[in-house]
């Protein structure tokens, strides 16, 4: 079942689709990572490309639950960045591809926010 976004705000980033799938800069058409469809509940990745463009991604839905603050670090299986709690993977950041980066994303399961900052 599609799920309704209730916001979505790309700078500079396009996706393969409505609210997943691979993520792209639009300045230099590089693939940046990739956004699981069906795992997560809020996005917001702030990054810089090895381009030089600065990026957006925010995304919400209609159903989304708030979230609860944790200090859990997510875990990566397979270049993925998972849930510790579940092991589902919820994003995949190519950190080859970008100078710097901030992540929070809420997982669905769980309802934790996790927050990743590269520099």
């Amino acid at each position: 079942m599609a799920r309704v976004v209730k916001n979505r705000i790309l700078v500079n980033t396009r996706l393969a689709a409505n609210y997943g799938g691979w993520m792209y800069c639009d300045r230099c058409k590089e693939n940046i990572g990739y956004l699981c469809y069906s795992t997560y509940d809020n996005l917001e990745l702030n990054y810089t490309c090895k381009c030089g463009s600065k990026g957006l991604a925010l995304i919400e839905f209609e159903d989304g639950k708030r979230g609860k603050k944790c200090s859990d670090d997510l875990i990566t299986i397979k270049n993925r960045f998972c849930c510790p709690h579940d092991n589902e993977p919820l994003i995949t950041i190519l950190d080859q591809k970008l100078k710097s980066y901030e992540l929070k994303i809420t997982c669905k399961a769980c309802e934790s926010i996790y927050k990743k900052r590269e520099k």
